[in-house]
């Protein structure tokens, strides 16, 4: 077995990427030899095992070389061609197989050596690489005694010992493995859930996939949901500092979608037979070459792919007032998006007097409620601002809006609608925020959460194209953006064959995208129609779900009716044991009587989706005059719902374009997702919208 390394020579690299890509087994077989090409930084130093051996001598390979066995003349002209392609920096490992046949004076007793080398090739070898079958049994010559024919096979040589002793036997030469594979059949970039749904996708169709995940983050897959969400409300401390949480219904859960033990070691990754998932932390990919399928990391290193997923998502919007500040500002803002960021704003809300939190819209007022709830076992003020009328204004219509301000009052912070930050400094130990209207607001901490940038830096040096209008790179309908290379999750603007071209924000989409690309990587060649949703819990007891374009500027029509105490997020966790509600709506879409279905499967396979009104067949009937008297008040007041004293228990409000609905949420109201989705797939008119909102049933609870 050769082991050359090149001192960070073109040559060495090419020669490197040659024999990578030319063989998908884990080794380069010549006349029983095996090649492997180290780049510099691996065969000077080991990144995260131990240090490497002592190589042999060049002395030691041509005294064996001139003992005239051919094996060995083989061996030596490798190493002379690893000096000439290599440079300087070489480092030549010896066939383990080869150094047990020989002795310390360079000679090999053939006789000795062969029954010698079979009664221990299992426990040396891996089994996969040289296979034992019955001609090869028979047709080998019969063991005779070593002792009638040869003398005993010589000890090998202390350097020898040292390197075969040293070696884990499982896989060959463990210790100068380089620690990031060179290829990967898949290739995933970013370490979200759009990752996490397209490798278990992947894993699904090709079950011996070796799938390979390099995440700039030092953290394996996580969920995002609950850094906004349970991780707050929890009583238990050092359950949070482990990233666990107890869901509303007191199940405990973690934030990793798997334990580390469900992952594989990326340097073990090519060795396993039934394949397996491997994760890079803490590198980033710079470039990517489609012609010649090469990713390159920020340290250089080059990974070969075949096919290639981009889920790198977003990265937290700042706000100019706050990019123009003094450093003594900046060190007390929070841009919330991941693991690191919650824990930093958990310490800081501990011992913090004032927290601001700037934006009004699902991760702000989350956070804002989050807060709130802290605050009052504590002396914490918490304030919310955002330029809007109300909370998530640009969502909801503008009655919903206010009564949901009302409601994140409630929870003990203080809203200021309509309110912009001008000017911030330092101060004292403080943050001084000159708002729009005059006033000066002092604080200990400020948490930005105005929306995304989508991470599109590969796309210049990649010759990728980014959509001018949604951001993003620009894939088509299939989330392919050039042969080999697709796109999933926030930073992808694809084609939705239903709705146009569109970029969502938001876990279910991550999921569905993700899950989509994963099976187009291995040859579904599927369209995106399956409509995501996303969702938003202010606190245990408000939630609202929601699918398609929903935007407060397209006229609505909504349809209430008394909530009960089923009808929170609280419940539908202690009824269905999951608090992912992309996760619930699945299931509960999987449920549907066969005439009801539109999309039912994971795999995004279609069956045929009847008209709207088939559906009302099954459903318990509601109470039709009370829902169109409704929605005559609502359309004759140019739908313009009622004031925002009215309690909106739960209801299901439509957002129209041309009359046709293509937006929906469901307000306190569980479990209807796949009903929407089919309302918004088949795209029809509707004149009576009270016939429409009668499908989902919303009397069903009431006494």
């Amino acid at each position: 077995m050769f082991r050359i390394a090149g001192a960070g020579s073109v040559t060495a690299a090419r020669l490197s990427a040659a024999c990578c890509r030319a063989v998908t087994s884990k080794q380069f077989q010549v006349h029983g030899a095996s090649l492997h090409v180290l780049s510099s930084e691996t065969s000077r130093k080991t990144r995260n095992g131990p240090a490497h051996r002592t190589p042999p001598s060049w002395q030691s390979v041509r005294a064996m070389a001139s003992a005239g066995e051919s094996q060995s003349k083989i061996n030596y002209l490798f190493y002379g061609l690893a000096v000439l392609f290599g440079g300087g920096g070489i480092v030549y490992w010896w066939s383990r197989k080869y150094m047990r046949e020989t002795s310390k004076d360079g000679s090999t007793s053939k006789k000795a050596a062969a029954p010698a080398a079979a009664a221990s090739k299992e426990a040396t070898e891996p089994v996969a690489e040289t296979p034992v079958t019955a001609t090869t049994k028979s047709e080998a010559p019969p063991a005779q005694p070593a002792a009638a024919e040869a003398p005993a096979e010589a000890a090998p040589d202390a350097e020898s010992k040292k390197l075969l002793d040293a070696t884990p036997q499982s896989y060959p030469d463990y210790e100068v493995m380089p620690e990031i594979p060179g290829h990967a059949k898949y290739l995933l970039i970013g370490g979200g859930t759009a990752s996490f749904a397209a490798f278990r996708a992947i894993r699904a169709s090709d079950a011996k996939a070796q799938v390979l995940v390099v995440t700039e983050e030092e953290e394996l897959p996580y969920m995002r949901p609950p850094l906004s969400k349970e991780l707050w409300y929890s009583d238990e401390p050092k359950l949070v500092e482990k990233m666990k949480f107890k869901q509303w219904n007191g199940k405990e859960r973690s934030v990793y979608y798997n334990p580390p033990s469900f992952y594989v070691e990326p340097k073990e990754l090519a060795y396993q037979e039934n394949g397996g998932v491997a994760v890079v932390k803490g590198r980033k990919v710079m470039k990517l070459d489609p012609q010649k399928q090469v990713a390159v990391l920020d340290n250089g290193w080059e990974i070969f792919y075949d096919k290639v997923l981009i889920a790198t998502g977003g990265r937290p919007r700042n706000i100019p007032v706050f990019e123009r500040a003094s450093q003594e500002v900046k060190d007390r803002v929070t841009l919330f998006r991941g693991i690191k960021d919650f824990k930093r704003l958990d310490e800081v809300s501990k011992n913090a007097s004032s927290i601001v939190v700037v934006g009004g819209g699902f991760l702000g007022s989350e956070l804002t409620c989050a807060l709130g709830k802290r605050s009052r076992d504590s002396s914490l003020k918490v304030i919310q601002m955002f330029p809007e009328a109300g909370n998530m204004g640009k969502v909801l219509p503008e009655y919903l809006s206010q009564w949901t301000t009302a409601k994140v009052r409630g929870e003990g912070a203080t809203v200021k609608p309509e309110t912009f930050v001008k000017r911030a400094r330092y101060s004292d130990g403080k943050v001084i925020l000159k708002l729009n209207t005059g006033e000066e607001i002092s604080t200990d901490h400020v948490v930005v959460a105005v929306g995304l940038e989508p991470n599109t830096e590969l796309a210049k040096e990649s010759g990728l194209e980014v959509d001018d209008t949604y951001g993003g790179f620009r894939v088509n309908a299939e989330l392919e953006a050039r042969s080999d290379i697709w796109v999933a999750g926030d930073a992808s603007s694809f084609y939705d064959i239903k709705l146009g071209r569109r970029r969502v924000e938001h876990h279910d989409h991550a999921v569905v995208s993700g899950r989509l690309a994963g099976e187009n990587m291995t040859g579904a060649k599927k369209p995106y129609w399956h409509q995501s949703m996303f969702w938003s819990d202010l606190g245990p007891d408000v939630g609202y779900e929601a699918i398609g374009i929903v935007d407060s500027s397209l006229p609505t029509v909504a349809v209430f009716a008394k909530a009960t105490e089923k009808d929170t997020p609280r419940a539908v966790v202690e009824e269905t044991g999951e608090s992912l509600r992309s996760v619930t709506e699945t299931e509960a879409e999987a449920t549907l009587p066969a005439k009801e279905e539109g999309v039912v499967a994971e795999s995004g396979e279609t069956t045929a989706t009847p008209e709207v009104e088939s559906a009302t067949d099954e459903a318990p009937a509601p109470d039709v005059e009370a829902a169109a008297k409704l929605v005559a008040e609502v359309e004759a007041e140019n739908r313009v719902a009622p004031t925002p004293k009215e309690d909106y228990g739960k209801g299901v409000i439509f957002y129209l374009r041309d009359d046709v609905i293509v937006g929906v949420v469901l307000w306190n109201l569980f479990n209807r997702m796949p009903i929407a989705r089919k309302i918004i797939k088949e795209g029809k008119q509707h004149q009576d919208l009270a016939e429409v909102a009668k499908l989902f049933d919303l009397h069903a609870d009431e006494d």
